[in-house]
């Protein structure tokens, strides 16, 4: 018997992870019968009452759970399905009513509403979208910059459990062990201040009453808080905040104002549902703070202090009190009409439909309540049946249909009027917004916005974790000479090491959007600037080192300030390429070089690096320059020229003679010796299938000279050479130089 039990529940087990929730009702029900341990029967109830309220039969799984808690107090664990059903119900409904308002509407009424019921992400209750912090959703106020580029207020990202995770992007805010506390960035702050001084002087009461609230001085934080909400009177921080402090004077009526006030503001802000959940349990209104923690809890699932406050109501609505539990039971079905609550006064964008069509309205809960014992006696006379109770509300319902009806009517025409109030919502936002960005731009001033060290606007903005910000090539070209702040001076070595160089985006976007004209302008000279940088035949950057070949890899190690320059711009314009030449004690520089192509740098943490590059053309210099302290020059490129008939045949003999002369001579080179050779340069390249189908010659003759023992002086004619036999003569005689000089 035991084991046909074991089977039947692992089955209604089965059933209730493939969602199947009729049939793992049904097991559970008849695995009831002949329970007698208060304790599994409860277990069994609760599981029932599960696939009931999952299975859509809300009511039924109501009174499973009511009777199961006469038998003990449930758990939060036991209450876990039944809260996540709820506060997913609410969810799914307002999720669905969005989908749903556009097919039965007109496209601008529609769009009105899902403008009203869901604000868009950042939005912020005093009406500054472009300044609101993503975390509280109000005005930023002491803005921080992140590394990634986004920012939020100061005190936000300090509250905050995860405040090393970025909120929008998920990237981390701050890297280990390099700063322990968050710096304001400076810019934003000053520019905040002129172009919004109220709500400037609001956060500042802000701060001060909360200030006062940590001391307990009650009255004078509220009289902040009076003052703060005059100067940003649409701020939902403000009044969610004084409503806590009411709520700690006893002032209750008070404190529901106010969080009410805020949820009006930001309907989709759970903080602002928790407050006034608090103040209706202050008030003894338990189901109604029920609702609004679950409704906290569809828009936030994890959030502690909603479970964990919903647990306790929800045991203490079931609790089995005599005079009470039909009115609670009545009452809770309430609950679940989230999308009207949540939004209050503000339009509706539909009339809100409940999950159960046999749920009384709220208007009649409290006008018929059948009374407790006949609910309990009726239940344990149906073994646990749909008790009579239900039936009573449903015939209750039908008598009301006339009414309800007429208060659907009603409804109907309330909802006709929203339309000319969505479209009146939108004119005015409309309007508003034009307002804002007319205000702003007569105070904005382009030298609010401009680079401290080039002293023209911001170009790729970035800011450091000391709060200052610089167009990134600026900041960079500092970096390459001391790991210092420019304006403050204090150490950013890690930051260097990082390289987490993003622009700020809030800085990016007000250039945009309120410097149009200025930011163009800026645009066009970089532009310029990153054209002139491209050219490959004028300015082009000079490396004064060592020679350089075509087809031969150079790794290079860059320490001097003017060469990372150099190195980063040649990057930036997408060319990757620079000249290298030999230095020259008059010129500075010889009048021969080869292109070279950077194909990886690696960086070190004190800013030097490694740059591996390889040989493309040869060219020569028409005219000596110099640019941000590393030289420059003009140039023209040298190819080979090309023979035909008897010379190309002369050639190609002359060109074999050489190969094997060469590859005789690399093969007679100490094992550890050619291995080193071919560990820096590689094996020698076989010969080429067309001897003149490249400009600089077959790639072996230049491989031959990198590794031949000459100094540069002596390799720099043979660079210059455009005759390729020329060449193959002058490389045969230094190779029996070489092989003469051995044998002696």
């Amino acid at each position: 018997m035991r084991t046909e039990r074991g089977s039947m529940l692992q089955l209604a087990a089965e059933a209730f992870r493939s969602k199947n929730f009729d049939l793992a009702a049904d097991i559970y029900e008849c695995q009831l019968v002949g329970v007698g341990d208060p304790g599994n029967r409860q277990e069994l109830m609760v599981k029932w009452a599960d696939a009931l309220a999952l299975g859509g039969k809300f009511p039924e799984a109501f009174a499973v759970y009511r009777q199961a808690s006469e038998i003990e107090s449930l758990t939060p664990g036991q209450l876990e399905n039944l809260i996540e059903f709820l506060s997913g119900s609410i969810r799914r409904q307002d999720a669905g009513e969005s989908r749903s308002c556009s097919p039965g509407r007109g496209g601008e009424e529609a769009a009105a509403a899902t403008a009203v019921v869901r604000p868009a992400v950042g939005a912020t209750g005093c009406g500054r979208p472009d300044f609101s912090c993503p975390i509280c959703l109000s005005f930023l106020f002491e803005p921080v910059t992140l590394p990634c580029g986004h920012c939020f207020c100061k005190k936000c990202l300090e509250r905050e459990k995860k405040g090393k995770i970025c909120k929008q992007c998920g990237d981390s805010s701050v890297p280990a062990g390099l700063h322990s506390e968050y710096r304001v960035n400076v810019i934003l702050s000053g520019l905040l201040t002129k172009c919004f001084p109220n709500l400037q002087q609001a956060g500042r009461l802000r701060r001060e009453g909360n200030g006062l609230y940590a001391e307990r001085k009650m009255e004078a934080a509220l009289e902040k808080y009076n003052q703060a909400i005059m100067m940003a009177p649409m701020d939902h921080i403000l009044f969610s905040n004084r409503s806590q402090i009411h709520s700690s004077l006893k002032h209750y009526e008070k404190a529901l104002k106010d969080a009410e006030m805020a949820c009006r503001l930001k309907p989709l802000w759970s903080k602002g549902h928790i407050r006034k959940a608090q103040a209706l349990v202050s008030l003894g209104r338990a189901e109604e703070a029920l609702r609004e923690y679950l409704v906290c809890l569809s828009m936030e699932p994890d959030c502690r202090l909603a479970k964990t406050e919903s647990y306790k109501l929800l045991s203490h609505l079931l609790a089995p009190v005599m005079d009470q539990v039909p009115e609670h039971i009545l009452d809770f079905s309430n609950i679940l009409s989230s999308r009207a609550h949540i939004k209050n006064n503000i339009p509706s964008s539909a009339p809100f439909q409940t999950l159960n069509p046999n749920i009384l309205p709220s208007e009649s809960r409290r006008t018929s309540s059948p009374p407790a014992q006949e609910m309990s006696d009726c239940s344990k006379d149906k073994g646990l049946g749909k008790p009579d109770t239900w039936r009573s509300i449903h015939s209750f319902m039908l008598k009301r249909k006339r009414r309800n009806s007429e208060e659907d009517e009603k409804v109907d025409g309330q909802r006709r009027g929203r339309g000319d109030e969505h479209k009146r919502f939108r004119s005015e936002s409309t309007a508003e917004t034009d307002s804002l960005g007319s205000e702003i731009a007569s105070v904005l001033d382009p030298t609010d916005l401009e680079c401290s060290l080039c002293m023209r606007l911001f170009y790729e903005p970035v800011t450091t974790p000391c709060g200052h910000t610089f167009c990134l090539r600026c900041l960079e070209r500092c970096l390459d000479h001391n790991p210092k702040c420019p304006l403050c001076k204090e150490q950013l070595s890690e930051y260097l090491v990082q390289r987490q160089y993003s622009k700020t985006l809030l800085v990016e976007n007000l250039i945009s959007k309120y410097l149009p004209s200025e930011l163009m302008e800026r645009q066009k000279v970089h532009q310029e600037e990153m054209a002139e940088f491209s050219n490959l035949n004028k300015n082009v950057p000079i490396f004064v080192c060592t020679m350089a070949f075509p087809t031969v890899p150079c790794p290079l190690h860059i320490f001097e300030p003017c060469y990372r320059l150099m190195i980063r711009r040649c990057m930036e314009t997408g060319t990757n390429c620079f000249g290298m030449c030999l230095a020259d004690n008059l010129k500075g520089f010889a009048d021969y070089g080869c292109l070279l192509e950077i194909c990886d740098v690696k960086f070190f943490s004190d800013g030097r690096s490694v740059v591996d590059t390889i040989g493309r053309r040869r060219f020569k210099i028409i005219k000596h320059k110099e640019r941000d302290g590393y030289n420059t020059a003009d140039i023209e490129y040298l190819e080979d020229t090309k023979v035909e008939g008897e010379e190309e045949r002369e050639l190609q003999s002359l060109h074999d003679s050489v190969y094997d002369q060469a590859l005789v001579w690399v093969n007679s080179l100490r094992a550890e010796q050619k291995a080193r050779i071919e560990g820096h340069f590689g094996p020698m390249p076989e010969k080429d299938s067309e001897l003149q189908a490249c400009p600089n010659g077959p790639s072996w003759c230049w491989w031959l000279l990198a590794v031949l023992p000459l100094e540069g002086r002596a390799q720099l004619p043979f660079l210059a050479l455009t005759s390729l036999k020329d060449r193959l003569s002058g490389m045969r005689k230094v190779l029996l130089f070489i092989t003469q000089s051995r044998h002696r």
